[in-house]
């Protein structure tokens, strides 16, 4: 009798073991297989959120077939705990696997509302836009000037949701005094700007930021940027440059920064101005005019005078000697790089050649053979816009 019931127990315990077993595989199989996503889903985790509710969301919404096998395979992969904050794409037919390593992984969200800050050169916007997941295309929701505009009502109900993003987008020749008030005129940032930051010390770059950021933290994190990269840029310079210090790179790099915005000419702009300061030549360059007429406060917006281009600015390049005393803007790091590492070339002119670049010159005889074509360019557009 005894041997009988021990029999049954083996038999029994032997067909839970391929029961569980079959369970196991069944359950991995669900984990790892395609899921009932028909078309691609943005998944949404709040801050300070569960895996127990992101689950449940995920299985209401379809996106997962069972909350509980998609909490057990986070538990057995050992990513229960490193649920990230943010709004993550997932595929169509996408795994829990799929989706658990999306919302585990970290990183910068991948779906959503994003709001981006841009302050350029000519102007200040605010764009809106979200990302569509059935065509994975970024739709524009609302752009304007916050400076100018009244903010549209789409702002102003995705600005407080949850899950929308932020970002500043600093472009490369901005001015520290347009940084500054381009981020007072940001609704989500709090606290005021009692001292500039120095020219040239703000990196250019996309930052992002949270509602409630104080603005002097936000400058802060971009002059500690602009530190490693001027220091970056020196540590990497050529040999025997005209530049005795890094704040003389700065200053370089700011005056190539206005000059091209054609990232193949950098160098080459950057060997003008480094034959002429060789040379004990003046730099002659019209941004640093310009700058000494608004010291960066804004946009000059008309041309040069001749009274401007023989004023005694400490930035006029045309009456004083080598390098300005300061930036004349913030330079990227792209122009950081040209005045450290410049082309070598004999020219020591330069100047427009109507296709947005320069035309350049070794001889002053050759310069002006340059200047007269750049000279009846102007003219012909001059014309043209007459006639329109």
């Amino acid at each position: 009798m005894w041997r009988h019931i021990a029999s049954n127990a083996v038999t029994l315990l032997i067909v839970l073991l391929f029961l569980v077993a079959g369970l196991i595989l069944w359950g991995k199989t669900q984990y790892d297989g395609a899921g009932p996503l028909t078309s691609a889903y943005c998944v949404d985790v709040p801050s300070g959120s569960t895996m127990r509710a992101v689950s449940e969301t995920l299985e209401a919404d379809g996106v997962v077939s069972s909350g509980a096998i998609f909490r057990m395979g986070a538990e057995y992969s050992d990513k229960s705990d490193q649920l990230k904050a943010g709004s993550f794409l997932v595929p169509a037919e996408a795994s829990m696997a799929q989706v658990v390593d999306a919302i585990t992984r970290g990183g910068a969200s991948t779906c959503g509302t994003e709001v981006i800050y841009r302050i350029g050169v000519n102007r200040v916007g605010v764009q809106l836009r979200e990302l569509d997941p059935q065509t994975n295309q970024l739709v524009e929701l609302a752009n304007f000037n916050p400076v100018e505009d009244a903010a549209p009502e789409a702002y102003q109900d995705r600005k407080t949701a949850a899950g929308t993003r932020f970002r500043v987008a600093l472009a490369e020749g901005v001015t520290s005094w347009q940084v500054v008030e381009s981020l007072k005129a940001m609704d989500i940032l709090e606290g005021t700007v009692e001292t500039l930051p120095p020219e040239g010390a703000l990196a250019p770059d996309s930052y992002e930021v949270r509602p409630g950021d104080t603005r002097d933290a936000i400058l802060d994190r971009m002059q500690v940027v602009q530190e490693q990269r001027v220091a970056e840029a020196w540590d990497a310079r050529a040999e025997n440059l005209p530049i005795a210090s890094p704040e003389e790179l700065l200053v370089l790099a700011s005056i190539i920064e206005k000059e091209t915005a054609v990232a193949d000419e950098r160098r080459q702009v950057a060997s003008v101005f480094i034959n002429r300061l060789n040379r004990g030549m003046r730099l002659q360059t019209d941004p640093t005019v310009i700058y000494g007429v608004t010291e960066g406060r804004g946009i000059l917006g008309r041309g040069l005078r001749q009274s401007e281009l023989r004023a005694a600015t400490p930035w006029n390049t045309y009456v004083i000697e080598g390098l300005p005393p300061t930036p004349i803007a913030n330079p990227g790091m792209a122009s950081l790089q040209a005045a450290a590492q410049p082309l070598e070339t004999p020219y020591i002119f330069f100047v427009a050649d109507g296709t947005g670049g320069h035309a350049f010159a070794e001889t002053l005889a050759e310069h002006n053979r340059n200047v007269a074509v750049w000279r009846r360019i102007e003219a012909e557009r001059a014309e043209q816009s007459d006639n329109n």
